[in-house]
């Protein structure tokens, strides 16, 4: 049996925002496409009124390119 080594305090808390970004940038488009309601209500307050879908767009792309930068601090402590 082999143990995973711990991740860093910055790989995790990356992998955090990581998926707050997403998943609230994510829910904010369907919201604003479908009418759906908010999966992450709070997110809504990061985005200027009138630029929502763009907002949310780039909510996405920062939280894939957050989740990238984590992994790669979590492979780089592994090694």
């Amino acid at each position: 049996m082999t143990s995973t080594p711990a991740k860093s305090p910055s790989a995790a808390v990356s992998g955090l925002l990581a998926f707050v970004l997403v998943v609230g940038g994510g829910s904010g488009l369907l919201h604003e496409w479908l009418g759906w309601i908010h999966f992450m209500g709070f997110v809504r307050l990061l985005v200027p009124d009138g630029y929502e879908t763009y907002g949310y767009v780039v909510m996405v792309a920062a939280g894939l390119a957050v989740g990238a930068v984590g992994d790669s601090l979590a492979r780089r402590a592994r090694s």
